[in-house]
């Protein structure tokens, strides 16, 4: 019988796992080339004490959204596309659906692309090989999240060190080569970029994983299981990618470990680097596109909804998805924050911090309180000259709880009225 993971109803209390379970899996999640790409784009603009501040804010940011959902995951036992259902509506809740299942397809094809690309260059294979290895790889990473929470466990648990090990090693060789920190703070930047923009880069790396990093921290023992875990992916994990890259950009003019790591002769850990990196995100994020599109289509059948995320994925790479990683990212971290914050709304306003059972519950078809506040916080994040991702969130907080407690009072202003 398939291990269904629960795709469409909470995670039963004797199904929970411990800390060291949920770290791994999320930090494997986290520990992704385009977040180092990123960091690369801060390393150019900032002198080394700015750099170190922008990253720790931005991380801290982000892991503190992602955290606070992985509380309301591990209390309810439920992931992100089903809490949409309360705060979006039974119908309304296909909305966040789509935003965050295209969102993971717009990963996975990125991710598909990458391999074969860095691969061909890598080894000095022809370019003709670029498509077939896009197809080969765009199914195989697939495997582990068809398996289910078990398989990617397991390749966590052994990949989640060994890149560890190949970082500090790169990093190490990378201070020795810079001179030490004297070296490092002695750096002029090259480009100019403001503060806050940095911090909107950092914290739009992985808002979106942010977002769905509910997928496991619903499988927590505890709230403050899910919370450590958390917080170790998105603000130590997350914030060691950025300034991996940073660093990497600064001392070689790359970003990427993978270039990194042949830039300092480390051929075969190169190797080894990126088909861990890309393979533990890869599996993560089609297994995200599978839970929305179980609850989007409303079936259980968890590993046909992967592989036909794959397909999709595959075929996205091949259109030529990598080259549009930059407006991806601004699209996620406009569009997707705001999801989060009508999540905790529902959740500590609306709900005192308690979900009935899903499948005892009476929801509307439409959640029109959600679906406003998740429009007036896109809107808010899209206009906002400062912190998209911030405002998004908070916009969208504030506006639930205000309709929400507007919607509360209606009857009572009846009732006097009468």
């Amino acid at each position: 019988m398939e291990t269904t993971d629960y795709p469409l109803s909470e995670v039963p209390k004797d199904k929970r796992k411990g800390l060291l379970s949920i770290s791994v899996i999320l930090l494997g999640f986290t520990f992704f080339t385009s977040t180092m790409w990123a960091g690369g784009s801060l390393g150019q603009a900032f002198a080394f004490e700015e750099l170190l501040s922008a990253i720790l804010i931005g991380n801290l940011l982000l892991g503190a959204y992602a955290a606070a959902l992985g509380y309301i995951a591990c209390k309810s036992g439920l992931n992100t596309a089903l809490m949409g259902r309360f705060c979006f509506g039974e119908v309304g809740s296909k909305l966040s659906d789509v935003i965050l299942g295209f969102t993971q397809i717009g990963w996975y094809a990125w991710g598909t692309a990458t391999i074969a690309i860095v691969l061909v260059k890598t080894t000095g294979l022809s370019e003709s090989f670029e498509i077939p290895l896009m197809i080969l790889f765009g199914f195989a990473f697939c495997i582990t999240a068809m398996i289910g929470y078990k398989g990617l466990d397991w390749l966590s648990r052994i990949a989640v060190p060994a890149m560890m090990l190949f970082i500090l090693v790169s990093l190490y060789t990378g201070l020795v080569d810079a001179g030490g920190l004297s070296g490092l703070m002695g750096q002029e930047p090259s480009e100019s970029m403001s503060f806050a923009a940095a911090i909107t880069v950092v914290i739009g790396t992985f808002v979106s994983g942010g977002t769905q990093a509910t997928n496991w921290s619903r499988f927590a023992k505890s709230p403050q299981v899910a919370v450590i875990a958390t917080m170790a992916a998105f603000f130590v994990g997350n914030g060691l990618m950025v300034l991996t890259g940073a660093l990497g950009s600064l001392i070689y003019q790359q970003a990427d470990i993978v270039d990194v790591m042949l830039a300092q002769g480390f051929v075969v850990l190169a190797v080894l680097m990126l088909f861990l990196n890309i393979w533990t995100t890869q599996d993560n994020t089609i297994y995200n596109f599978a839970v929305a599109g179980c609850n989007l289509l409303r079936t259980d059948r968890r590993r046909l909804v992967t592989v036909g995320g794959a397909t999709i994925g595959i075929v996205l790479a091949v259109g030529g998805m990598y080259n549009m990683l930059i407006p991806f990212l601004v699209l996620l971290g406009t569009f997707i924050p705001p999801v989060g914050g009508v999540i905790m709304a529902d959740f500590w306003v609306k709900h005192g911090g308690s979900y009935p059972k899903l499948q005892e519950a009476s929801l509307p078809a439409f959640n029109w309180t959600g679906l406003i506040s998740y429009a007036i916080g896109s809107a808010a994040a899209y206009f906002s000259p400062v912190l998209p991702p911030v405002i998004g969130v908070f916009c969208a907080m504030l506006c639930y709880a205000a309709l929400d407690k507007a919607l509360a009072q209606q009857p009572a202003l009846g009732e006097v009225q009468g």
